[in-house]
């Protein structure tokens, strides 16, 4: 037995085409011309993710753990949006009226409506907002961070660590599973929050109500003693570039400016996340590092699917069988072949919405990146072959990443030449 193993190959127009770009590419460099460059970015931290599958586009160290500020309170507010109704009416206790500016003003003892203070918390950023949420959602502020964080390993987080549902700089002493005291602070990664703000605008059940409150320009209500509020949204990027869907802003003195983006534009969704981006009187860094991260996006990354991806053909011709019975004497045996089309992205990079067909997968690529087929079957089989027996495969790459792996497979099954088979066959030939 053996395996027939290539990888898959482009047509020679595709290997035209990359000798006339490598000629033009000198070409532009002997006339002075300048390629297009990478953002240049004052953030510390910043990702711009592919908010379908959270693969990661461009990163500036997306992986540094670093606090985040207000941005946290997108998490706040699709927790509370997943386990608790609007209608449901918050009592406010001391501690969260206790909370610093930015804050409401609630008292002690007012009652507010879940779905009023979810505007304050997004709007405003109100950090007793936040409080009286976590507490009446968690039913304590300790209960409400372990949901915060179960959530975002839920969603694929790898390095984020919430302790306020607010965003204030805090440290938390823990000991672990093997007995070990370990001291964390709060805060996440760049990575780890566009991922976060992917789920909260294009793939939680409560996506749409997420959307509605962080895009409203301005919300007015009133608590059960009468008071009157209202709020105004700061997300000033919601008005400075066209597609944009939502965004959180935050800042700590620790923390600096951070910003948290989504925006949908010529049928690509894009989330950012910008830590550190400046410390006062840097205010709208954010802004402009918003602009060059969705901008890249939008240039530089097209949806490409399987189809691009050629294979060999010759892989599903029906594969010979030694000692394999055939209806005739001096016959070959053979079986034929069949594909078992596999899961999308077993490997590598996550889905974070449905799943989605082969025929329905699109993936966000730059220029330079491209989905490539190699596969590896057998040639020859030895008999007995059962059918639905796994022969070989047909992988779907991006780089060393694994997008999807179909199983090809015997369609058919062929007994081992014996005794009876023989006797069968002389009898047929020479009696009969």
């Amino acid at each position: 037995m053996y395996f027939f193993e290539k990888r898959g190959r482009r047509k020679q127009a595709g290997i035209v085409l990359a000798i006339l770009c490598l000629f033009l590419h000198t070409m532009q460099a002997s006339l002075g011309v300048q390629a297009k460059e990478e953002p240049s970015l004052y953030a510390a931290a910043a990702v711009l993710m592919d908010a379908d599958t959270g693969r990661v586009l461009y990163e500036k160290n997306g992986e540094e753990f670093l606090s985040n500020a207000s941005t946290t309170k997108i998490m706040t507010c699709i927790l509370a949006l997943e386990n608790a109704d609007l209608d449901e009416v918050v009592e406010v206790s001391s501690y969260a009226a206790g909370m610093p500016k930015v804050k409401l003003y609630m008292k002690e003892g007012e009652h507010f409506l879940l779905g009023d203070l979810l505007y304050s918390l997004m709007l405003e950023s109100h950090n007793d907002s936040a409080v009286a949420i976590a507490e009446h959602v968690g039913g304590s502020l300790e209960d409400f961070a372990r949901m915060m964080n179960q959530k975002a390993l839920e969603i694929g987080c790898e390095n984020t660590w919430f302790i306020t549902p607010n965003g204030l700089d805090a440290t938390q002493t823990v000991t672990d599973a093997d007995g070990n005291v370990v001291e964390h602070s709060h805060g996440t990664t760049a990575s780890d929050l566009a991922r976060i703000m992917a789920y909260c605008t294009f793939h939680s059940p409560k996506a749409a109500e997420f959307l509605e409150i962080t895009r409203t320009a301005s919300y007015s209500f009133s608590n059960a003693e009468g008071r009157s509020f209202s709020c105004t949204n700061h997300n000033a990027f919601l008005n400075m570039m066209d597609g944009v869907l939502s965004g959180k802003t935050g800042f700590t003195n620790k923390a600096g400016y951070c910003y948290v983006g989504a925006l949908e534009r010529d049928g690509k969704r894009f989330t950012i996340a910008l830590l550190a981006c400046g410390w006062p009187n840097n205010k709208t860094y954010k802004w402009a590092d918003s602009r060059e991260l969705f901008t890249y996006g939008l240039e530089h990354y097209s949806y490409h699917g399987f189809s691009e991806a050629v294979y060999d053909e010759r892989v599903l011709n029906p594969v010979p069988v030694l000692n394999g019975q055939t209806e005739e004497l001096e016959q070959r045996a053979y079986t034929k072949v069949e594909l078992e089309e596999g899961s999308v992205t077993p490997d590598g990079i996550s889905l974070l919405g449905e799943e989605k067909s082969a025929e329905e997968f699109q993936l966000l690529l730059s220029e330079e990146e491209h989905i490539e087929a190699y596969w590896k079957v057998y040639t020859e089989l030895e008999a007995p072959v059962a059918a639905g027996e796994e022969i070989g495969y047909i992988r779907y790459m991006l780089g060393d990443t694994v997008l999807r792996e179909d199983k090809i497979l015997c369609a058919e099954s062929v007994p081992a030449i014996d005794f009876f088979w023989c006797l069968a066959r002389v009898l047929e030939k020479y009696v009969l």
